[in-house]
């Protein structure tokens, strides 16, 4: 480990910090407390001295294990809290804080170096409903067997009540209780390392959860007032305490759990760009030679000046879902509406630059995006499916129920062979027909609240115009909306669900045989649209061979000279039999896809 890497697992500035067996370090940013103390489970309060830049601090005789939090003192009066970068919680965001060791843990794969970006092939799952730590790392070997070779896990830090998707977290530094310990998490990443598995985690850093935090009480200043976001007062980074509290949180992430990589939820709600640069930058310093540690963006801006060698791998396509969608569905409402116009063009300059917006405006907003095709294609995540794409709907559904399966099928070739780095979302690989709702577990004034925003947001969809149609939306609240988010995995072995599975695993053998190897220096050529719904795309891959796929997501055969010029012989995969074929002859039959790999732009396959 090297001297930065070191550091930052000192993390002097918040929490508490197990010093030796019998003494611990606690600091509190508290800049609006006149008094602020110390309380261990069971013990008097002591008080804790705060300097000028309001943080108290004080050294105590405890260690692994001891429930504590603070009493905070402010002209509104004494509070009793928890620790917001507290590592675990005994019973709840509102209660007791527990001190964690971070090097108890006794790692079997401490020299796991990681493994290149370009390997990449995320499956994102969420772990409460795969059974909590010990129910992921069940699902490991059936994992890497199916060609996976990075888990994302949707958000664990604590959040109120046993359900949830992660996104209500308050206690950032916190493992989810329900979910497991902080070593039950390590364990789970050792298991993965051990199978040669990344392990990713998606950390959001651009809003608190509506039940549980209590910086408001004590540090009115870590929000902005001024500048609001759909879950409140921003959080305001121009304060170098707040920029520390999060990035030490990162290094906390990488460092101290040995995680491969995070996905940084919805950074287009963080106002200053120079924040996620500094954040981006201290990681990389901190990363010894020979590491490998990824940076993922969600970022509806499409700041491409952000997807840089010393800053972030790459982003979240949302760009190439939202086209991909309504080429499969015809669907047009929400933020769709920005994709229905044009949209096969549309896909071909996905597939040739990587944003379809790189600064127009669209019909919800200014313009938005930087251009983008200077870019490698693994600067993009592609998927079909994620938690959002399926849980943001109203009655959750998946591609599997809305779109035709052939169609289905080409375009799950063009995300698992084309170069941009792929992500499925559970029980996708074999078409699971279960939901993903949204779900919580709040109390039940706040589980009220919810119940009705969630339903009040589809009242300009269609479908949902009228009282008793919203109605049926789920409860997030009831646990049936939880349970009925489970996946199915037993249902693999149908043997329609067992035909979608192995085509999975099919094509993900292909990537890691014939495209991952080949990906450094890899490069868009162009897409050329055939038709209705149809395009052609070209990229030089890092060895001067060239991959071709071309996709019909139409109902109606699609004719071009373009497609007689690609051999059988070099037919990588086809959707269904017979469409390499068909494409000698100029035609691209309806709802197919192929990819060819040649040696040159007229060669056979290499």
């Amino acid at each position: 480990m090297n001297s930065a890497a070191a550091a930052a697992l000192e993390m002097p500035w918040f929490g508490a910090r197990v010093i030796d067996a019998a003494s611990t370090r606690f600091t509190l940013w508290a800049p609006d407390a006149t008094r602020v103390e110390l309380l261990l489970d069971g013990r008097e309060p002591i008080a804790m001295e705060i300097d000028a830049d309001g943080c108290a601090r004080i050294s105590a005789a405890c260690g692994q294990g001891t429930r504590y939090r603070y009493r905070v003192v402010t002209q509104d009066g004494a509070l009793d809290v928890p620790d917001p970068a507290a590592r675990a919680q005994s019973d709840g965001v509102h209660g007791w804080s527990l001190v964690i060791d971070p090097q108890r843990y006794a790692w079997r794969h401490a020299d796991w170096p990681g493994r290149p970006w370009h390997e990449t092939v995320l499956y994102e799952l969420h772990a409460g409903a795969l059974g909590g730590f010990e129910g992921v790392s069940i699902q490991l070997a059936r994992l890497k067997a199916l060609g996976i070779t990075a888990i994302e896990l949707m958000p664990i830090a604590a959040f109120p009540g046993a359900r949830n998707w992660g996104y209500d977290g308050v206690l950032p530094y916190a493992v989810q209780a329900s979910y497991g310990s902080p070593d039950e998490l390590k364990a789970l990443i050792d298991e993965a390392h051990g199978l040669g598995l990344m392990v990713f985690l998606d950390v959001v850093y651009n809003h608190f959860g509506p039940d549980g935090n209590y910086l408001h009480a004590y540090a009115k200043c870590f929000f902005r007032e001024d500048v609001k976001t759909p879950w409140g007062s921003a959080i305001d980074f121009r304060k170098p305490q707040v920029r520390r509290f999060f990035i030490d949180n990162a290094l906390m992430w990488l460092f101290e759990y040995r995680l491969d990589g995070l996905r940084f939820d919805a950074v287009h709600a963080i106002g200053e760009q120079d924040f996620l640069e500094e954040l981006a930058e201290t990681i990389r310093r901190a990363t010894p030679a020979g590491r490998h540690v990824h940076l993922v963006l969600e970022n509806e801006a499409n700041h491409a000046s952000l997807l840089a060698p010393a800053l972030f791998d790459a982003q979240w396509n949302d760009d190439w879902h939202n086209v991909m969608h309504v080429l499969l569905t015809d669907e047009h409402e929400g933020y769709y509406a920005d994709f229905t116009e044009h949209p096969t063009p549309r896909l071909a300059r996905c597939l040739s630059e990587g944003f379809v917006y790189q600064g127009e405006p669209s019909r919800h907003g200014t313009a938005r995006g930087e251009q983008s095709g200077h870019l490698p294609p693994t600067a993009f995540v592609a998927f079909l499916q994620n938690h959002d794409q399926i849980g943001n709907r109203a009655l959750g559904e998946r591609l599997s129920v809305l779109a035709d399966p052939d169609a289905l099928a080409a375009a799950t070739l063009l995300l698992l062979l084309s170069p941009m780095v792929p992500l499925l979302f559970m029980g996708e690989e074999w078409g699971s027909t279960r939901p993903f709702l949204f779900f919580t577990d709040h109390d039940d004034t706040l589980a009220d609240a919810v119940r009705e925003g969630r339903r009040a947001e589809f009242a300009d969809f269609a479908a949902f115009k009228d009282d008793q149609a919203r109605a049926r939306i789920p409860d997030p609240n009831a646990r049936e909306s939880f349970d009925a988010s489970i996946p199915d995995p037993d249902m693999s072995g149908v043997p329609a669900h067992r035909e979608i599975l192995e085509r999975y695993r099919h094509l993900l053998a292909l990537r890691h045989r014939h495209i991952v190897p080949r990906l450094d220096g890899a490069r868009a050529l162009g897409a050329e649209v055939l038709g209705d719904k149809a395009v052609l795309a070209r990229w030089q891959l890092g060895d001067d061979t060239h991959l071709v796929i071309a996709v019909n997501l139409s109902d109606a055969e699609t004719v071009s000279e373009t497609l007689a010029r690609l051999s059988c012989q070099a037919l990588l995969f086809e959707s269904r039999d017979a469409v390499a074929r068909s494409a000698e002859a100029g035609r691209l039959p309806a709802r197919a896809a192929a990819a060819w790999l040649m040696s040159d732009a007229r060669g056979v396959l290499s």
